[in-house]
């Protein structure tokens, strides 16, 4: 026991120092300044089913303060909710930027759902508007009435040619409190920001929910034709713009929030492990590698811990017990962005053990022919 505590305190020494400072939270939009002129802008929202949501979400883009020209294209993907009739509706009651409300019919094959929706927007603004820069934002993401403004000064002032924010996630039940944190953390971690944000990084990724970019740069990459088959689209997106010699920033958001509640354990697990499998590339070695990390590093250092002070041996415990105390210290600066109490940190753990159980969930569903689905449907391995 005792090596297994060593090695789990050598990888927190490790993670603490050597992965791009993925715990701090610091990583804001960067300094941006008003442009000379406005570049236009098309806001494209793909949406299934999202009438829940809309309300909350849709009347913070129509109401956006843009000195520029800007477009809403809401494109309905095969809704059976009325999501498509709503959003005319809260465009009528409210005003504010044009909304344009869609529906590209069935995905042909080989594209997922919502790829297939934002190939539908990205066309549909390029015919009424030719914008030079692209919002793509999810359905259930909330904007402060100035987020597209200081979007495109960032990218303008910085040169950049993705810049994507991501999203502060609901976090109101206690599950919602438990998962979500660790969500972003762990992300941060797979994909740290700092390296994210250097010029010609290997590290690319990009979150979903809020993307800003330049359409001459979408269509160099070939997006999102390149990545019809996507499941984790944003990761697949940042790539497909770094490929061709775009820049990307990735960062942590204040104004840009989602609204989707994930009131129990349920709903959070099928978030998870719906492309859990998928991020491992479909791969068996890659997941036993995965078990066998996450094990060593978050559930190794209090099994040390306990098992040194029930054993009578302190070095094990001591050894645990660190590992434990620096990875609750690298985990607080994410409570504190979520004002969620310090005392959580020691339950990282038990949370670690949650996404164990589901990144497994996710290749079992896999090989059950049930691997990433969402909303009636199902997407394999490409």
């Amino acid at each position: 026991m005792e090596w297994i505590g060593a090695g789990s305190l050598l990888a927190w020494l490790w993670l603490l120092l050597g992965q791009g400072f993925f715990w701090r939270t610091d990583v804001r939009l960067p300094d941006r300044r008003d442009p000379d002129r406005w570049p236009s802008v098309a806001v494209v929202v793909p949406a299934r089913d999202e009438a829940a949501v809309l309300p909350a979400s849709l009347p913070t883009l129509l109401a956006q303060k843009y000195p520029g020209r800007a477009e809403v294209f809401l494109i309905d993907d095969g809704s059976t909710d009325g999501t498509g009739a709503l959003a005319r509706e809260l465009a009528a009651a409210g005003g504010g930027l044009p909304l344009t409300v869609a529906s590209p019919g069935e995905p042909e094959p080989g594209w997922t759902g919502k790829l297939w929706a934002v190939r539908h927007g990205i066309a549909l603004a390029r015919e009424r508007t030719a914008p030079e820069y692209l919002l793509l934002t999810d359905a259930d993401i909330a904007h402060a009435p100035d987020s597209l403004r200081e979007l495109v000064a960032a990218a303008r002032s910085a040169g950049l040619d993705l810049v994507s924010q991501m999203a502060r996630l609901r976090v109101a039940t206690f599950w919602e409190r438990l998962v979500v944190p660790a969500f972003v953390y762990f992300f941060g971690q797979l994909y740290p920001f700092r390296w994210v944000n250097r010029p010609g990084a290997r590290t690319t990724a990009a979150a979903g929910g809020c993307v800003l970019l330049r359409r001459e740069t979408a269509e160099r990459a070939g997006v999102p034709e390149a990545i019809r088959h996507a499941v984790i689209d944003d990761v697949s997106l940042a790539r497909a713009v770094r490929r061709v010699g775009g820049t990307v920033w990735l960062g942590l958001a204040d104004r840009v929030t989602s609204v989707r509640p994930y009131p129990r354990l349920a709903e959070l697990w099928r978030m998870v492990s719906r492309s859990a499998y998928a991020q491992l590339r479909h791969r068996p070695l890659l997941l036993l590698g995965t078990v066998l990390g996450l094990a060593l590093v978050y559930l190794a250092p209090p099994a040390a811990l306990l098992a040194g002070l029930a054993g009578g041996a302190p070095v094990v415990a001591a050894l645990g017990g660190a590992a434990w105390a620096v990875m609750c210290g690298t985990y607080l600066p994410m409570l504190r962005y979520y004002r969620q109490p310090p005392w959580a940190a020691p339950l990282l753990p038990f949370t670690a053990l949650l996404y164990l159980l589901m990144t497994v969930d996710s290749a079992v569903q896999h090989y059950r022919g049930r691997g990433a689905a969402w909303k009636g449907r199902t997407y394999g391995a490409p």
